[in-house]
């Protein structure tokens, strides 16, 4: 951009230590910060002056933010503005993608290794307080296959990757399920990507459309795709009858994608073995909901996404990305508007 100055306005709580270290690096560009929950405690007269929008929900309406030309998210998902009359601009999104491969791919090993070691039924034990023999341990607690096993990745993008690199490291095989299967180097947009992939990736690729074939010889199914009008309710009932008895699944995605009743009555027959899930259609999780006692099931608060470098590693994202903008350059992590991400 060339002429007056860029205006960057973020509605998180950054300290002042992290917009000051923002503007050194991104000398120009005018810092700005309103940490607020609506767009209604920000006056129309700031809206109007606004280049770049860095937030998590706050959005005013198109016509209070005239100057606006790039909204920076705080989120990885883009669905929260596809429901806004900004998706029918031509303002650039992007998201938060990138930062948390590397921690959710940790959170995804810890949960598949939990379900195989039988965390549901040894915290059972630990509550009972009571010691099993050693019939019933040898029985009910010897852990289910990891290595050489069939571990599905249903959304195979930076975090997919990161995934699978940790589970081909403990001798699964691994297929990683995305809406063409495997994308040539050339049609890779431009990305932020904190992950450790591998040049040489052992992954057997697979598009949605074969993942019928797929589920029926998985034995570990991860979901972490993005929410979109295309991936609600993916995962339900005839998904899941696929799946080998016994196979468990993990879901680190979007409330949503896996249906929940389904999942329930896969468990309740036996046919899914566990679950663990990190995220719900409604949260916070209501007090009554069956999930937080269900016998087979591990549950977490959407939490397998915080990154404990999210603060230096956002600064580099946001700061690389005003330069770009400020020369015209393509942005890192934006979002496709046909695929919903």
């Amino acid at each position: 951009m060339t002429g007056r100055g860029i205006r960057y306005l973020t509605t998180l709580p950054f300290d002042e230590a992290w917009l000051n270290d923002l503007r050194h690096r991104a000398p120009g560009v005018e810092v700005h910060q309103r940490v607020v929950s609506s767009p209604k405690e920000i006056d129309d007269r700031e809206w109007a002056e606004v280049d770049v929008l860095h937030t998590g929900a706050v959005l005013p309406a198109p016509d209070q933010a005239p100057r606006l030309r790039w909204m920076q998210l705080d989120t990885s998902g883009a669905e929260h503005v596809a429901a806004t009359p900004w998706w029918g601009t031509d303002v650039e999104v992007t998201t938060l993608g990138g930062v948390a491969p590397v921690p959710m791919a940790e959170f995804t090993v810890m949960a598949l290794l939990g379900l195989a070691h039988h965390q549901p039924l040894l915290d059972a034990v630990r509550r009972t307080r009571q010691w099993p023999d050693g019939g019933d341990r040898f029985r009910d607690m010897t852990p289910l296959p990891v290595d050489g096993a069939t571990a599905t990745i249903v959304g195979y993008g930076r975090i997919g990757r990161e995934i699978a690199r940790l589970l081909q490291a403990l001798g699964m095989h691994v297929v990683g399920v995305s809406r063409r299967g495997a994308r040539p180097a050339d049609e890779q947009p431009a990305q932020y990507d904190t992950g450790r992939g591998v040049a040489d990736d052992p992954t057997e690729h697979r598009s949605v459309s074969e993942l019928p074939e797929v589920l029926a010889r998985t034995d570990y199914l991860v979901v972490v795709t993005p929410r979109t009008a295309e991936t609600e309710g993916m995962i339900g009932a005839a998904e899941l009858a696929l799946l080998p008895p016994g196979a468990c699944l993990v879901n680190v995605s979007r409330g949503g994608i896996c249906e929940e009743k389904a999942l329930l009555d896969a468990l309740d027959t036996g046919h899914l073995r566990y679950v663990a899930t990190d995220v719900f259609d409604e949260e916070p999780l209501a007090p009554d909901s069956v999930w937080w006692e269900h016998p087979r099931v591990v549950i977490t608060p959407h939490v397998a996404g915080l990154a404990p470098r999210y603060h230096e590693q956002v600064l580099e994202l946001v700061s690389t990305n005003l330069a770009r903008f400020r020369d015209g350059e393509p942005l890192l992590n934006r979002v496709d508007r046909a695929a919903g991400y």
